[in-house]
């Protein structure tokens, strides 16, 4: 991975990446009522994001980039002072949970029902979360692209 997309240490977001995001935003505000609702939701993912510890927040801005890169459509939003990532109905589709939320071991990566991950009569719908590596990526690609489908 290049520095710029390293997530191995506590150093976060870019400061290329910060300012595309706050560019967006404010393209979102601009573009009226939805917009500015949407906007406003990414920017409290951004800063429930910024609020978390650093092994956590560096876990939390992968997903974040990979969800928003992999599924644009979905709006993202706080759910429980969770990083969550809504339907156009405004439904919840995948979150993140942090470990120092509920004091876990490890992070969580979940679905919620909305998810189309169904697989027969027994599926998994979250996932321990405690490093992020290339493998990890494509795995988070391949069921947000299920999830979305």
């Amino acid at each position: 991975m290049s520095a710029k997309t390293s997530t191995t240490g506590s150093d976060g977001f870019t400061a290329e990446e910060r300012a595309a995001m706050k560019e967006r935003a404010a393209e979102l505000r601009a573009e009226g009522r939805k917009g500015a609702k949407r906007a406003d939701g990414l920017q409290a993912v951004l800063d429930r994001i910024a609020q978390m510890e650093p092994e956590d927040r560096a876990l939390a801005e992968r997903v974040h980039v990979t969800v928003t890169a992999t599924a644009p459509d979905l709006a993202p939003k706080t759910w429980y002072g969770m990083p969550a990532y809504a339907n156009e109905d405004g439904k919840i589709v995948v979150f993140f949970q942090d470990s120092a939320k509920f004091n876990y071991r490890y992070s969580t990566l979940g679905f919620q029902d909305t998810a189309n991950l169904d697989d027969g009569d027994l599926w998994p719908v979250a996932y321990a979360l405690r490093a992020w590596s290339p493998e990890v990526e494509k795995r988070v690609v391949e069921l947000v692209k299920a999830a979305v489908s």
